[in-house]
């Protein structure tokens, strides 16, 4: 069972209080999947942000693996905010349970409490800010470095 508390620890809630946690906890879905199973598929709709509550995944590009997700991690985020298809598949590798916020739940947050709301899409900003930091670390190499004008800026 799933409660406040162990929401809590996310990032997407930072800055919530327990008791608006409970608000939300009702309305959120809960999944489980098996070993090999697909929790998202690339090139298909996603209109949900999945919390990972228990177990192991890993994302998957053209059949690549990028990354491996496990307990407190969240996948699905980019889809819900570009309203595109899943950009990779997310697959399962041990049994995976799952909470998640669709677009509509995320709608009734809006509709009940837009100070709630203000701060889950802040906090999902602030989320796929540091991840696209992280994929400029890589793509770049630099590891945190600051780059010089003409490393960054094609004169």
């Amino acid at each position: 069972m799933v409660d406040s508390s162990h929401l809590s620890r996310y990032s997407l809630f930072g800055g919530l209080l327990m008791e608006q946690i409970d608000g939300i906890l009702p309305l959120m879905m809960h999944e489980t999947y098996a070993a090999g199973q697909n929790i998202i598929t690339e090139g298909e709709p996603n209109d949900q942000i999945r919390f990972i509550i228990s177990g192991r995944a890993e994302v998957l590009k053209n059949a690549l693996v990028l990354a491996e997700c496990q307990t407190g991690d969240i996948v699905g985020e980019m889809e819900v905010l570009d309203m595109l298809p899943s950009a990779a598949t997310v697959r399962a590798i041990s049994p995976v349970e799952i909470v998640s916020l669709s677009n509509t739940t995320l709608h009734e947050i809006y509709k009940g409490d837009i100070k709630v709301f203000a701060i889950i899409v802040m906090n999902l900003a602030r989320d796929l800010a540091r991840r696209l930091h992280r994929a400029d670390e890589v793509a770049t190499g630099s590891k945190g470095e600051t780059l010089q004008r003409s490393e960054y800026f094609i004169s």
